[in-house]
């Protein structure tokens, strides 16, 4: 059976790539079955103007490897865009700058988000999980633990529940001093590829500028960053992604604005084009439980312009983990086929872009993974990103020969 037949229409697989210090070499990327990486030049500080050079090297060490650089992932927003700070025509210059010299490297579907301070959120990087295996896990009371007595966060105890206070309390008392820190650090510091060196400080710093920033705030300041940056992302052939909040829900007092339908919608109607788009994430989304994940798929299918397919499973007590990709709490063989419904709407309209990207979003560590440290890329082992690709690419053959017997 020839996989790569066209005629099949599957999705164009990838695995996300955080460059040469990534202990996922692009040889493994490749042996996994993929065809494309989703990577980003981490080593240039946020704000700052990707050089049209660095962007060829990085592109041309994975096409050397057989691959094809095909999603950014991401080109970061800097915070002085979110709080709408400082002046802003340097940092807007150089983002349609990055993307004007992506376009001239043929990268053509660039990821980003729009979350405060911290991108994505877990209290746990190794949780055991019944087989052996680890996973990432979010834990409400272990998160107020962080809040209440390592960050200190004026008023933070207003948003947790009496209960969860009280196991954060034992919990976190449980702990002895090199625990905590360790703790501390694996959530201020979490961004996978690359380790910042934040302290708690860092953060009270960060959270100082979000003083008076409600929802609307940060809409109005997503908002003059669209105007901005779209309309040059049109010009040169570039689609903008956004990522969906992680988790989506409100963290650390601070407003989130690409958490629901009703969040990717506004968000769409800012500057209506196609050059503003959706990375599409069940695992983000699937974190509400009011996130209707097929119906969203088929709401904003036009905009999709990237796709992380992961699962969550959510718990009573407000916690969540990463389950098997073909698990958890997402239905995945129906938003799977919608993705693949709209790429045959694309194909036939004859759309050159019409296949579009996916990578399993993050993995279970497992098997021999399980001997190595986690380093700067806690989600993203090895093994179980491989598990997670193979499953989703048997789903997507099984969901095309279905169909031809119907």
């Amino acid at each position: 059976m020839n996989l790569k037949n066209p005629n099949l229409c599957l999705m164009e697989e990838g695995l996300r790539w955080f460059g040469p210090n990534d202990p996922v070499s692009l040889s493994y990327i490749r042996q996994a079955g993929a065809s494309t990486v989703f990577s980003s030049l981490h080593q240039i500080p946020y704000g700052e103007v990707w050089p049209r050079d660095a962007i060829h090297a990085r592109r041309e060490l994975i096409e050397a490897a057989g691959l094809r650089w095909s999603v950014v992932e991401s080109v970061p927003v800097h915070e002085d865009i979110k709080v709408g700070q400082g002046d802003l025509k340097p940092m807007f210059r150089n983002y349609t700058d990055t993307l004007r010299h992506l376009a001239d490297e043929g990268i053509n579907t660039v990821i980003y988000n729009f979350m405060p301070v911290l991108d994505w959120v877990r209290t746990e990087m190794n949780s055991l999980l019944p087989d052996g295996s680890r996973c990432l896990h979010y834990d409400p009371s272990r998160f107020a633990a962080f809040e209440v007595y390592a960050l200190r966060r004026r008023n933070a105890e207003a948003d947790y529940t009496a209960e969860q206070l009280a196991e954060a309390k034992v919990w976190w008392e449980g702990l002895n001093t090199n625990d905590q820190q360790a703790f501390v650090q694996s959530v201020i510091d979490v961004f996978p590829g690359v380790k910042w060196g934040l302290t708690l400080d860092h953060i009270r710093a960060m959270l100082a500028r979000y003083d008076g920033i409600d929802n609307d705030r940060l809409r109005n300041n997503l908002k003059t960053f669209l105007q901005t940056v779209v309309p040059v992302a049109e010009e040169v052939g570039v689609r903008l992604a956004i990522h969906p909040d992680d988790p989506p829900f409100s963290v650390l007092g601070l407003p989130r604005i690409a958490s629901t339908a009703s969040d990717i919608e506004t968000i769409f109607k800012m500057v209506d084009s196609d050059a503003n788009g959706l990375c599409y994430c069940t695992g983000s989304f699937s974190v509400r439980a009011d996130n209707d994940l097929s119906a969203m798929a088929k709401r904003f299918a036009s905009r999709i312009h990237a796709v992380h397919l992961r699962s969550t499973q959510r718990l009573p007590d407000g916690s969540f983990y990463e389950a098997d990709h073909l698990a958890g709490s997402v239905g995945m063989p129906a938003v799977v086929q919608t993705l693949l419904d709209e790429q045959d709407r694309r194909r036939a309209e004859g759309l050159p872009d019409w296949q579009l990207p996916l990578r399993p979003d993050h993995g279970h560590t497992m098997m021999d993974d399980l001997e190595k440290p986690v380093g700067i890329t806690p989600g993203y082992s090895c093994i179980g990103r491989m598990r997670g690709l193979a499953e989703l690419r048997g789903l997507m053959l099984g969901l095309r020969y279905a169909g031809t017997q119907r």
